[in-house]
C-alpha cells in the first residue's frame, strides 16, 4: 500500500446560482423581446418603403436598398445584443431612439402622421421596458 499515491476526494462542484445560465445557453425570449424585434423590423421596412416611394426612378433603387442597409449596419454596430462596438447603455439607447425617430419622421413626411405617432409610442415604450430589463439583468 505504500506504493500507491495519496488521493483525496475532489471537492464537489458548487451549484450555479438560480439566475446564472449554463455555458452555451441564453435566457428564454419574452414578449418584450419579440415586440422589440418587431419594432426593429418595422423601422427597417419603413426605410425601404420610403426609399422606393419618395425618390425618382434611378434613385429609388439606390435609396430603397441603401437606407435599410445603413440602418441595419448602425443597429448591428451599436444596438444589437451582440453589438460589434460595445457602448455605454445610454449611447445604445440614444442610437436606438434615433433610428426609431427617423422612422417616425419618414411616416410623418409621407403624410401618414398617425402611423408615425403610433409607431413612435409603441417603439419608445417597448424600448424603455427592454432597456430597463437589460440594466437590471
Amino acid at each position: 500500500m505504500a506504493d500507491l499515491p495519496h488521493v483525496s476526494p475532489a471537492k464537489p462542484a458548487e451549484p450555479l446560482p438560480a439566475d446564472a445560465q449554463p455555458a452555451g445557453t441564453r435566457p428564454a425570449l419574452t414578449a418584450v423581446d419579440l415586440l422589440a424585434f418587431l419594432c426593429e423590423l418595422f423601422a427597417f421596412f419603413t426605410f425601404a418603403v420610403w426609399g422606393f416611394t419618395a425618390w425618382p426612378f434611378p434613385w429609388n433603387i439606390v435609396v430603397g436598398i441603401g437606407a435599410p442597409i445603413v440602418a441595419i449596419l448602425v443597429w448591428a454596430l451599436f444596438v444589437s445584443p451582440r453589438a460589434v462596438i460595445p457602448v455605454h447603455p445610454f449611447v445604445r439607447a440614444l442610437v436606438e431612439l434615433l433610428v426609431y425617430a427617423a422612422a417616425t419622421i419618414v411616416w410623418w413626411s409621407a403624410g401618414q402622421a398617425w402611423i408615425g405617432i403610433a409607431f413612435a409610442v409603441v417603439a419608445v415604450t417597448v424600448g424603455l421596458i427592454a432597456g430597463r430589463r437589460r440594466l437590471t439583468a
